[in-house]
């Protein structure tokens, strides 16, 4: 579970997200990601997810190799959320 506080980042694309996300993770596609992570707050801690543990442990890397010091990445991704039966949100959620 994500501690309470902390962001919950998505790095899938568009269409993945919507067909099922965990329930209030924000969007930031990877094919955006190195233009936009400055948009991620520095003050909290920030959980990266993407659909198994893959692209969300490079853009997990990515900023803390960019001076952020508070990242976690969701191992086992959302396929691993939604079988733990933590609350999704899409059109198969």
């Amino acid at each position: 579970m994500v501690r309470e506080g902390a962001l919950l980042v998505d790095v899938r694309e568009g269409h993945e997200y919507e067909e099922v996300h965990a329930e209030g993770a924000r969007l930031l596609p990877l094919s955006e990601f190195e233009a936009r992570y400055g948009e991620l707050p520095k003050d909290r801690e920030i959980v990266m997810i993407c659909r198994s543990g893959a692209r969300s442990a490079r853009a997990g890397q990515y900023l803390l190799d960019h001076g952020y010091e508070n990242v976690v990445n969701l191992a086992g991704g959302t396929l691993a959320w939604a079988e733990s039966g933590l609350p999704t949100e899409g059109g198969k959620g």
